[in-house]
């Protein structure tokens, strides 16, 4: 087998999604050209409990990848912040648009926690959270980011807020 360098700096080994890295790059690169085209874009947090197992080895790769494919857009990104955060840029996109996508990603979650069930396992836990804003020059980047780990982090509370998606 060749191993393949053309992925090797942009992906993730685990999951095969982006890394960070790569995602903050073209994240950055995008939100100035939302700013330009006055265009609004979407940052969701996906927090999944994953605790892998023997008897349940790579399961973080196979819910990743169901996760991957619930995202139809290609220009929608997907990548590993840490052990515990996965980060999706949705661009190009509005209120309305957003819901579209995270309630396709629970339906998808929750078809992946029913065929697990099936196999006598456990459901995944998680925390789906994000914030739809319109980019402009008075507003930061590191901003988006630090509202939405934030509001992802209130979710994990005990009285939990009922709106996955918050407005810059």
């Amino acid at each position: 087998m060749i191993y393949s360098f053309s992925n090797s700096g942009f992906r993730d080994p685990e999951t095969g999604v982006y890394n960070q890295t790569y995602f903050m790059e073209v994240f950055n690169r995008e939100w100035h050209r939302h700013i330009r085209d006055h265009q609004s874009l979407a940052l969701l947090y996906l927090c999944p409990h994953i605790h892998e197992t023997i008897s349940q080895p790579q399961l973080l790769e196979l819910f990743m990848k169901q996760v991957q494919q619930a995202l139809l857009r290609s220009t929608d990104l997907l990548a590993r912040l840490d052990n515990n955060a996965f980060a999706l840029g949705i661009f190009e996109v509005d209120d309305t648009g957003a819901h579209v996508v995270i309630d396709r990603l629970e339906q998808t979650i929750g078809d992946f926690n029913h065929n697990l069930k099936q196999q006598h396992h456990g459901e995944i836990e998680y925390e789906l959270g994000g914030c739809v804003c319109r980019p402009n020059r008075d507003l930061y980047l590191d901003t988006l980011f630090e509202t939405v780990e934030r509001h992802t982090e209130q979710m994990r509370l005990p009285k939990a807020t009922e709106h996955r998606l918050i407005h810059l």
